[in-house]
């Protein structure tokens, strides 16, 4: 067939992965054989850390999602995780397992909240939006730590995971690791499609010049709002993973400090990069567990090593790894 076809002048394409989709694609084949290294290195430990990489990496990809396309800089973006967590726990406190009841609720509650926040926060820009969705997250927080039916500051000890279609899958460690990889794999892919796609061409537009765009027809406030909605949404599916993980959910991880690591995440890895969300992630996670294990105080050393790795490549590790791959 291959003759026949350049007999003809015909050539066959070739499969051809963007050099940008290499580094995550990397990390995901890492990923898929952490399980095995886990056993050869560092047991459950190992395994813990990595489903805590993943789970950033969901959040962080949500967050891309307004940073890195839609110049929408949230500083209140781990609430929805948190709501995620929460619906998580107190479902299956209250008994209720299935992990599908627990993500429709919890996908229900993050639209509903989104909306809400989104129509009064989006009607803002620049550090003004900043500090309303920092409102709204400290504002949730605060509803958190009031829940003493559930634990209040002290937050909520799970004594059981959710189960999927009484499988028990959940259960093992095995078995929760790869569903959050899933998870991690079809939320990037989604990504993608949503960015590449008229909507994603739109909301990038509007960063750029909202009036030009508006201007063309489109209805910018709908676009973001869409946007806001959706990031929520993947944030909170990230919580209810979370929960799951953990096994305790606690108010903190509603806080502005959680909302600044998603964003430090972000800038690390590249804003609007097909890698940077996954890489910042594994590099933020893997970074603390290899100071904090040297020193107390392991924030004074890594302060100034996001500032060099910031100034050493403005597009974050993203755009590093993607000029290795290049020149290799």
């Amino acid at each position: 067939m291959r003759d026949a076809a350049e007999a003809q002048g015909v050539q066959t394409p070739a499969l051809r992965i963007p050099a940008e989709l290499v580094p995550a694609l990397v990390v995901f084949a890492l990923l898929a054989a952490g399980p095995i290294l886990a056993e050869a290195y560092g047991g459950a430990y190992l395994t813990s850390l990595l489903m805590r990489v993943m789970i950033l990496a969901i959040a962080a990809l949500s967050l891309d999602l307004l940073i890195g396309h839609g110049g929408l800089v949230s500083f209140g973006h781990a609430a929805f995780v948190g709501l995620g967590a929460y619906v998580a726990g107190i479902m299956i406190t209250e008994g209720v397992i299935d992990l599908l009841a627990i993500l429709a609720v919890a996908v229900a509650v993050a639209v509903a909240v989104a909306a809400l926040t989104g129509a009064v926060s989006l009607r803002t820009t620049g550090v003004h939006f900043i500090m309303i969705t920092l409102a709204f997250g400290q504002m949730l927080y605060f509803t958190a730590t009031s829940l003493s039916a559930y634990g209040g500051d002290d937050g909520l000890t799970l004594w059981e995971r959710a189960d999927l279609w009484g499988t028990g899958l959940l259960a093992s460690d095995l078995g929760l690791y790869y569903a959050i990889l899933l998870t991690l794999v079809l939320t990037h892919a989604a990504l993608l499609k949503v960015v590449g796609s008229r909507f994603g061409r739109v909301l990038r537009a509007a960063a750029q010049n909202e009036t030009r765009v508006a201007a063309l027809g489109y209805d910018v406030f709908r676009v973001r709002l869409v946007a806001y909605i959706l990031a929520a949404v993947i944030a909170a599916v990230a919580g209810v993973l979370l929960a799951n993980q953990a096994e305790f959910v606690s108010p903190a991880t509603l806080s502005w400090q959680r909302s600044g690591d998603l964003i430090i995440v972000v800038v690390l890895g590249g804003m609007g990069s097909r890698s940077g969300a996954v890489l910042g992630a594994a590099a933020l996670v893997l970074i603390e567990e290899a100071l904090s294990s040297l020193t107390h105080d392991w924030r004074l050393i890594f302060g100034p090593m996001l500032i060099l790795l910031a100034l050493a490549s403005r597009g974050g590790l993203a755009a590093l790894a993607t000029w290795t791959i290049r020149r290799g």
